[in-house]
């Protein structure tokens, strides 16, 4: 195997694939890179067996010339030193090279490695997707479904499936919804022209974490395959491949509250900034809580009290309040994680009652759905 190629087009797929590499697995070989050399253009691949990721860098793209010189063949090498030995290279161009015995020669300029590879054959291969289950989603729309539900999904094992995020497509929606039981983030968007739904699909919040960091933000286009334990996502030069979890996902609309007793009205940055504050001195409580507080259907005050450290309250101005006054004490990172993936500076808050959930949506917007559990306070 050999071929030379721009060392900033490798860069950048060196480091898409690392996110699918671990050194804490129990195969190997998995502890390395895959470089795979064809006529076409050089393949990376990585994997962790949760998730695995392909860069594809085309020989030539766009008039450029991206690789060239290329002798076809492939090796693993160490992923612990190959990223690093790359970034710090000191010319625009890599020529990488390898023998019968996977000994592979990593020159640029005056600088000189020689690193020991692995056989390419021995490397797992990735599952091929066939799947009548697809449909197109672009980059930056997916990227949003990811941020506005994935940061509300457990971070405890005890309940594996919360760990993940639902995703469902009925009626020619796509939606997207993350829970750890104690809140709940939800967005849908309209898909054209898809004729099947697809219901249990669970995928871990990691790998919707790694792949929102590797996806640009240009709306390039995304496949998204599912099979039975499996999920794609595949743009133009790049494959990533996730396991799904398994089990049942709860029935999370049965949370949702069908009525209020009393709907706020306010602007998000102020909210957001005036809860910050507040938040200060509950810090040293278990959950950072603090209490909202309607007054004469006139103005909201947000306190927050630790006994050990003192007290704030704070005044918030408001655009309306319907309904009944309110007592009601939460979690405030719960809330600050909810308020800030809001696009709209205008915020609907509905209550049922002091003990029970309450929604945030931004005005005039239902694809987005934002739900916490109040905190009880004695």
């Amino acid at each position: 195997m050999k071929f030379i190629i721009q060392r900033q087009q490798l860069i950048s797929s060196v480091q898409d694939v690392m996110k699918a590499i671990s050194s804490r697995t129990a195969i190997p070989i998995l502890t390395g890179m895959k470089i795979e050399a064809k006529s076409n253009g050089i393949t990376l691949t990585g994997s962790d067996s949760d998730i695995s990721i392909e860069s594809f860098i085309p020989a030539e793209e766009d008039g450029m010339i991206n690789a060239d010189h290329i002798e076809e063949g492939s090796v693993v090498l160490q992923a612990r030193y190959f990223p690093d030995i790359v970034r710090k290279l000191p010319e625009k161009t890599v020529e990488i090279e390898a023998d019968e015995n996977f000994n592979v020669t990593i020159q640029s300029g005056k600088a000189k490695f020689n690193l020991n590879g692995q056989d390419a054959n021995e490397y797992p291969q990735l599952p091929k997707l066939q799947t009548e289950n697809s449909f197109e989603i672009q980059s930056d729309l997916l990227k949003n479904l990811i941020r506005q539900t994935g940061f509300a999904v457990s971070t405890m094992e005890t309940r594996p499936i919360l760990t993940g995020v639902n995703i469902k497509v009925e009626n020619e929606t796509l939606s997207f919804t993350g829970t750890d039981s104690h809140r709940l983030a939800a967005k849908s968007i309209p898909l054209g022209g898809v004729n099947f739904s697809l219901s249990n699909i669970v995928v871990p919040g990691k790998s919707l974490n790694e792949l929102s960091k590797i996806l640009d933000d240009k709306g390039e286009k995304v496949e998204i395959s599912v099979t039975s334990n499996q999920i794609l996502f595949r743009t133009k030069h790049l494959h990533f491949l996730s396991r799904l979890l398994d089990g049942n996902y709860p029935e999370t609309s049965r949370l949702i509250p069908d009525h209020s007793q009393t709907v706020l009205h306010v602007k998000r940055k102020e909210l957001m900034d005036t809860i910050d504050r507040a938040s200060l001195l509950a810090r040293e409580e278990r959950n950072n809580v603090v209490k909202l507080i309607t007054k004469d259907h006139q103005s909201l005050q947000i306190t927050s009290n630790s006994p050990e450290v003192g007290q704030a309250a704070e005044e918030v101005s408001i655009q309306s309040i319907e309904g009944e006054d309110l007592k009601i004490s939460f979690s405030s990172k719960y809330m600050l994680d909810a308020l800030k993936v809001i696009e709209n500076d205008d915020v609907v808050i509905e209550f049922t009652g002091a003990m029970r959930p309450f929604i945030m949506k931004p005005a005039n917007d239902d694809s987005v759905l934002q739900l916490i559990l109040p905190v009880r306070t004695y």
